[in-house]
């Protein structure tokens, strides 16, 4: 049996060595500043359409708090050139899908078409991006959208304002301190103009990046979107704002309550490097190790032996300027959740005393060798890795063709050492999260 696993486990290795290829892609700039990435795939005739802009909750006026993920939707209210409510139906009606999503760093917009539907692709995004309908009825539409999903999502999900509890604690002086969904006071505050000049600075062609991935012509493309985008005028220099927060110097201890939940939860979070930082590529590894699938350390020890914990999981939340890492469990059989922290930081310790073996590096290679995979399979995925690289690490969109590399360097010992830099007591919020009666 240890024999077979063995040669599945060298098949699988020796599969993943030869699916993670390198990304081919042309990438240049308009007249305008828009950034165009194209990748050829010719293996399904479909392609995908994308446009990233580099505005997300982090650009908010901190009195106007949500105006980024607002425009997640208000920007499929139509345009100059399309009904109302015509956007998501065109799609559909040509065999397509749409959606879009915001953070604190980025928004991103997408379409997926049969690769015979590009030029409307084009056309869709250059119409939100040239004219899109702005106007006192769809800001009236959309608030009442954005209030039942945060009812949804948020107010009514059980643990729905864990994040939204700890970045208020853990970035105090940064506007990561609020979640992008925002207040909905501040949007039923706010007037048609606010939102007009929001639009004007952040939603412009020097501000975004457009990447189209699947089964394309690339000269054909290029002519497409000189096409549709090159009339977009150009926008004012976008200045993004530095913060400079101070280090968390002490544990912070405290407690939220949630009605939506029975079952009380303890979390830790440490405030990390970003995304471009090394150490946050450490960390992520960090947290596969501890709490990356049914093996992995945590849930071996607090789920499976101790049976303390009906879950417990570690993960890096990294954004641009900073990163959240996060340890949380919840009970099982009434465990105190004091002794629930107590396993999780005896496992941290033990990772900043101990390396680890060089089986389980080897393992998490593999582990992040098939999300590598896996996430560039799709069209759709790898448009977004493409322009992530772009927008989020020093325009170097070929980022995406480093990432593994980046991963196979990490050493045992860098995995010690960055544990023992970032995960101290001293440096971290411990939120006792409970039900409220």
């Amino acid at each position: 049996m240890k024999q077979k696993l063995l040669i599945t486990m060298a098949i699988s290795g020796l599969f993943l060595s030869a699916s993670a290829q390198k990304v081919k892609f042309t990438e240049y700039d308009m007249d305008n500043g828009l950034h165009v990435i194209l990748h050829q795939d010719k293996t399904a005739p479909v392609v995908a359409v994308s446009v990233m802009y580099h505005v997300g909750s982090k650009d908010e006026d901190p009195q106007r708090t949500g105006f980024a993920h607002f425009f997640e939707h208000l920007l499929f209210e139509g345009s100059d050139n399309m009904k109302r409510g015509e956007f998501m139906k065109t799609v559909s009606s040509n065999g397509g899908q749409n959606n879009a999503n915001t953070s604190q760093d980025r928004t991103f917009y997408y379409e997926v078409f049969p690769s015979n539907q590009l030029e409307l692709g084009l056309w869709l995004e250059s119409e939100r991006m040239l004219h899109p309908k702005i106007d006192e009825s769809g800001v009236k539409t959309q608030n009442e959208v954005v209030k039942e999903e945060k009812r949804l999502r948020i107010d009514n999900s059980p643990y729905g304002k864990f994040t939204e509890k700890i970045f208020d604690r853990l970035f105090q002086g940064h506007p990561y301190r609020w979640q992008p969904i925002g207040s909905m006071e501040h949007l039923d505050a706010a007037k048609l103009s606010e939102f007009i000049a929001f639009f004007k600075k952040y939603y412009v062609p020097n501000n975004a990046v457009l990447t189209i991935a699947g089964d394309i012509d690339v000269a054909q493309t290029k002519a497409l979107v000189q096409k549709y985008f090159e009339e977009v005028p150009k926008g004012a220099p976008v200045v993004k704002t530095v913060y400079e927060v101070k280090p968390v110097e002490k544990e912070i201890i405290d407690t939220a309550y949630d009605a939506n939940i029975q079952i009380p939860a303890i979390f830790a979070a440490y405030r990390v490097p970003g995304m471009k930082s090394h150490d946050s590529q450490v960390l992520g590894m960090i947290s596969t190790l501890l709490s990356g699938g049914g093996s992995s350390r945590l849930s071996t020890k607090m789920v499976d032996e101790k049976k303390t914990a009906i879950q417990v999981a570690a993960f890096n939340y990294t954004l641009e300027d900073y990163g959240a890492y996060i340890t949380l469990a919840l009970p099982n059989n009434n465990t105190p959740l004091n002794d629930l922290l107590k396993d999780i930081d005896a496992e941290v310790v033990r990772l900043q005393t101990d390396l680890i073996s060089e089986s389980e590096l080897a393992k998490l290679q593999n582990q992040f060798e098939n999300s590598y995979v896996s996430k560039n399979s799709k069209m759709i995925g790898l448009a977004e890795n493409l322009a992530n690289g772009y927008t989020f690490h020093n325009k170097d969109t070929n980022d995406v063709n480093e990432e593994l590399d980046k991963v196979r360097s990490i050493t045992r010992e860098e995995i010690r050492e960055v544990a023992r830099k970032y995960l101290n007591k001293n440096q971290r919020i411990v939120l006792y999260y409970l039900p409220k009666k």
